[in-house]
């Protein structure tokens, strides 16, 4: 059994290498495509090549290592990163940031159905130099259906199975790089920012070319995404060998490039930086380094939604914790939508360069949300205002700029992104405002005022029993209170004798991994409340929980949980549980504004096809009734009836 621990302290082997196998996907396999996104069509110049690489440089500097490594790491919601993590973080303070957050997360989600195709697709284009005629799009395709097949073994299996393999990978970017720089070393020359302004205001390249050049650090989201699955400390020292193994590789395709100046770009300077020799093995490491490339956005994603989930942005799907290991997760509904999605994106471009148009665009919007947030949280920790103004002077500037040269993108794939992005937006704005409008209007009922009338209904021969437990679920934060849907359930709907009844409460927590309980005997065995406070991680298995709970109160001697029927009680016969599971429906009695009728119905609509609210709990079928109740937000009074002889 492994050490929850093993790999959110400080940095170790494994964690590093379970880092390179899961995150650095996207941008490890960004040399594939940046430079031939840059060059184009275009005759080689040396104020492309040179401003390119300058370009390179200081965006993997600035925006990936000094704002995502070194400052946005920093912001961990108890080992967890991701925007809605930050978001999490500075919600008391800025609650109207809900949006910032939404529209960030909704990108990122969407960024993440667009990079698997064009990573795949640009490793297994490198066929073409061997054999011209060859269809790239079922290969793709098979790929992309296997990987999304193997994301059921966890990111824990996962990483170890990728991480040697990127390993290997960077190494070889490294040595290719290096054996070009060697042959060509004055194109050192670009590390001078000189060269990037000198490209970005000519003719050769223009302002424009920063739409191609933001492909290198796409993944930076992806950084802090998945922290919590592989721990800051292990992002931050394997950031540095990959960084390094990127910028030399970069650099020796520009060496390769400047051989050539004055010539159309005939092959990608990917594979041009390659000995003939040794094509079909790069080829190979590179297909398989596209392939692990696509984990970092889907472990992304999987986090991303485990986190809306909890803030009410997005449906109750199934969350699996594949091993114990902090941060391992696999969420089966994200699987299925990212696989579906990718494969229509292969379907709809086909080709590697068509999907750059698309390529970038929503990630940008997600950067520029990120640094919205982490302003709003350099605020609340307390940080000098002129360090904050600088910092979200810089990356606003930065990040703009970016997203104003990729809009030049959109008529040409751009949209596809961007129509991904708004359809998730729609549902997460949905979900918040229905579950807002939902509990501005629940109603609660004072437990104690019922609790004599509960013991009577217990001791009511005349009505047949129900069960020997009654278990209810409960939003009520007051342990005093209930709802009242719960009360007409168990003395209207079908009055429900039972000899204990029990109320369950679960307070969801920014600490991750919490596992507490308390219980208040509200009536000597009669009404019992529990009330579980769960880590936002942890799977709520409450039907498991609770036979925790009855185990230590029957130690204790707190409860007494033997069938009452007097037949049964001399065998020693435990009393049968049951769970009342209370499905809401939108009721025909309401009448509410055309807005909110509208949330209503799309919410209702969609939540037919998510998980129930027993198996987001955890219980056992055979356990559960499942009672229908209207939900009643704003009753209409428009009734003229006449009554007539």
């Amino acid at each position: 059994m492994e050490d929850k621990h093993e790999i959110h302290g400080k940095a170790t082997p494994i964690g590093v290498l379970i880092a390179l196998g899961i995150i650095y996907g996207d941008i490890g396999t960004s040399p594939l495509y940046v430079m031939n996104a840059i060059i184009g069509k275009e005759a080689i110049n040396e104020t492309l090549v040179y401003g390119g690489l300058s370009c390179i440089f200081w965006t993997l500097t600035l925006q990936t290592t000094l704002k995502y490594v070194i400052l946005t790491l920093q912001a961990d919601n108890n080992g967890e990163g991701g925007i809605l993590s930050l978001y999490a973080l500075v919600r008391r303070h800025f609650k109207w940031m809900t949006a910032f957050a939404i529209i960030g997360g909704s990108t990122l989600l969407a960024d993440g159905i667009i990079t698997p195709p064009i990573s795949v697709s640009s490793a297994i284009e490198g066929l073409r130099i061997i054999y011209p005629e060859i269809n790239t799009v079922p290969i793709v395709l098979a790929i992309l259906t296997f990987l999304f097949a193997f994301q059921i073994f966890g990111t824990g299996v996962v990483g170890r199975t990728f991480g040697p393999f990127m390993f290997i990978w960077f190494s070889m970017l490294a040595i290719l790089g290096g054996y070009n720089i060697v042959d060509n070393p004055k194109i050192l020359a670009a590390l001078n920012p000189y060269y990037a302004y000198q490209m970005l205001t000519s003719s050769n390249g223009g302002f424009w070319i920063l739409g191609s050049v933001f492909l290198c650090t796409t993944g930076a989201e992806a950084l802090y995404s998945d922290m919590g699955h592989c721990g800051r400390d292990n992002v931050r020292v394997s950031w540095t060998f990959v960084k390094t193994c990127l910028l030399v590789n970069y650099f020796g395709q520009g060496a390769y490039l400047l051989n050539h100046v004055g010539q159309p770009l005939e092959i990608n300077p990917f594979y041009g930086v390659m000995p003939d020799w040794f094509l079909i093995a790069g080829i190979a490491i590179a297909t398989m380094a596209a392939i692990i490339a696509s984990q970092a956005l889907i472990s992304g994603s999987y986090t991303l939604i485990s986190e809306a989930v909890r803030l009410n942005f997005w449906p109750k799907v199934r969350l699996v914790y594949p091993s114990n290991v902090r941060g391992q997760l696999y969420v089966p509904s994200i699987n299925i939508l990212l696989w579906v999605g990718c494969i229509l994106v292969v379907w709809y471009f086909k080709e590697s360069s068509a999907m750059e148009a698309a390529y970038g665009l929503a990630i940008t919007i997600t950067m520029l949300m990120t640094t919205i947030l982490l302003a709003a949280y350099l605020y609340m920790r307390r940080v000098s205002k002129w360090i904050i103004a600088v910092v979200f002077v810089l990356y606003l500037s930065i990040e703009l700029s970016f997203l104003t040269a990729n809009l030049v993108k959109f008529m040409h794939g751009g949209y596809v992104s961007l129509m991904i992005s708004v359809l998730l937006i729609a549902i997460m704005w949905v979900w918040k405002e229905a579950n807002e409008i939902k509990s501005r209007l629940t109603e609660y009922n004072n437990l104690d005022e019922y609790i004599p009338q509960i013991r009577e209904l217990s001791v009511d021969t005349s009505v047949p029993k129900y069960a020997t437990h009654l278990v209810y679920m409960t939003s009520a934060n007051n342990p005093r209170e209930v709802e009242s849907k719960i009360i007409y359930s168990i003395f209207r709907q079908r009055p429900k004798r039972a000899d204990i009844y029990w109320f369950i409460h679960v307070d969801i927590t920014d600490d991750p991994y919490t596992m507490d309980y308390k219980v208040d005997v509200l009536s000597p065995d009669d009404v019992v409340r529990i009330n579980f406070t769960l880590g936002f991680r942890v799977e709520q298995r409450i039907g498991m929980f609770f036979k925790k709970v009855i185990e230590d109160m029957v130690k204790n001697k707190e409860v007494d949980i033997m069938s009452r029927y007097e037949s049964l009680r001399g065998g020693n016969v435990i009393g049968d549980f049951r769970f009342v599971v209370l499905n809401k429906f939108l009721s025909y009695e309401n009448d509410l504004p055309v807005y909110e009728k509208a949330i209503m119905g799309v919410y209702f609509f969609i939540k037919r096809f998510t998980t129930t609210e027993r198996q987001w709990f955890g219980l056992d079928a055979n356990a559960v009734k499942i009672e229908k109740m209207p939900l009643v937000i704003n009753p209409t009074n428009r009734c003229e009836l006449r009554r007539v002889r």
